[in-house]
C-alpha cells in the first residue's frame, strides 16, 4: 500500500512515520507542501498516486486562530478540500484529522460521531466547516475526531507541566474542563489500522477513560516524581482568547466494528514519561 502524510514534522505525522512501517509511506512537511496551494497539492498527489492519504496537516493553534481567521480557514477547512480534491482525481482515500472542538461541550456524557456540530471557537469552526465539505467532495473518506494530544517531537500539555514544574513550587491549572488525553503513537497505531481495514465514515480514536486538566496535571507530575503542588482553578480565573469546550469526552463506539481498543490514558501517560527519560 503506498501512503502519503501531509504534516508529517508534527506531533502526531512523526508518529505515523515512526509506526507506520511494511507500506511504503511518504511523510510531507510544509516545507514540502503548502496545502494551501491547490496546484502544488494536485502536483504532489499526482505524482505520488498514494493509496491512502493521512491528512494531518493544520494550523492548530486554537487561541492564535482567534486572531488570525483567515489562516485558520485557508488552512483548515480549504487546505482540506484541496487535498480531497485532489485525491478525488487519482481515485485515492483520505483520512482526515479533525478535533473534539466541532462540539459545544454542553453534554454530559461521551460524544457519539452523529452528535450535532456546534464549535465555539475558530479553529473549532475550521474544522467542523472542514468536515463538510470534505464529506461533500469524498463522501467515502474517513474523518477520525481526536482530542487532548500529547507525545514527543513538540509542545503539548505534559511537556509544557514538567517544564513549569521544574521551576515553580506551584501550578494552577483548570479543572472545569473534561476531555480525553490521546497519546500521539496510540492514535498514530489506530490510524495505521483503519486505512488497512478500508475505513470510512467518522470514527473517534482517544486513550480510554477521562480527566480533567487538572487531574492530568496531577497524574503527571506524581508520576514524574515531582514535588511540585498541582491546585485546580476555575476555566473563568485562566481565561484564554478561545473558548474550550467545558465537556468533550469522546466515544469510544465508533471504533468497535474495526476491532480497535485504545489503552487508558494512564497508561498512554506513563509511557510518554518513559520513553521521554529515554
Amino acid at each position: 500500500m503506498r501512503v502519503t502524510i501531509f504534516g508529517a514534522s508534527g506531533l502526531l505525522g512523526q508518529a505515523l512515520m515512526r509506526e507506520w512501517t511494511g507500506d511504503d509511506v511518504a511523510g510531507l512537511s510544509v516545507e514540502d507542501v503548502d496545502i494551501r496551494d491547490a496546484a502544488n497539492v494536485r502536483e504532489v498527489v499526482e505524482k505520488n498516486q498514494p493509496d491512502w492519504i493521512v491528512l494531518a496537516a493544520a494550523y492548530t493553534d486554537v487561541d492564535g486562530c482567534e486572531s488570525n481567521q483567515e489562516l485558520a480557514f485557508a488552512v483548515n477547512r480549504d487546505g482540506a478540500v484541496n487535498v480531497a480534491e485532489a485525491a478525488k482525481r487519482v481515485s485515492t482515500k483520505v483520512l482526515f484529522l479533525s478535533s473534539d472542538y466541532v462540539f459545544d461541550g454542553t453534554k454530559t456524557s461521551p460524544y457519539e460521531i452523529d452528535d450535532v456540530r456546534n464549535p465555539q471557537s475558530i479553529y473549532g469552526r475550521s474544522k467542523a466547516e472542514a468536515e463538510v465539505r470534505l464529506l461533500e467532495v469524498l463522501p467515502q473518506c474517513c474523518i477520525v475526531r481526536t482530542a487532548w494530544m500529547f507525545g514527543m517531537g513538540g509542545k503539548c500539555f505534559p511537556h509544557t507541566i514538567l517544564k513549569l514544574a521544574a521551576s515553580r513550587p506551584a501550578l494552577d491549572v483548570v479543572n472545569d474542563q473534561r476531555g480525553c488525553p490521546t497519546y500521539s503513537l496510540d492514535l498514530a497505531r489506530a490510524i495505521i489500522q483503519l486505512c488497512r481495514k478500508g475505513a470510512t465514515g467518522i470514527v473517534h480514536i482517544t486513550n480510554a477513560g477521562h480527566c480533567s486538566w487538572f487531574e492530568l496535571a496531577h497524574e503527571i507530575v506524581k508520576s514524574a516524581g515531582l514535588a511540585t503542588e498541582v491546585w485546580p482553578v476555575s476555566t473563568e480565573r485562566m481565561a484564554r482568547p478561545a473558548p474550550r469546550p467545558a465537556y468533550s469526552v469522546l466515544s469510544a463506539r465508533s471504533l468497535q466494528p474495526y476491532g480497535i481498543a485504545m489503552p487508558n490514558w494512564q497508561d498512554a501517560l506513563r509511557r510518554y514519561l518513559q520513553e521521554r527519560r529515554s
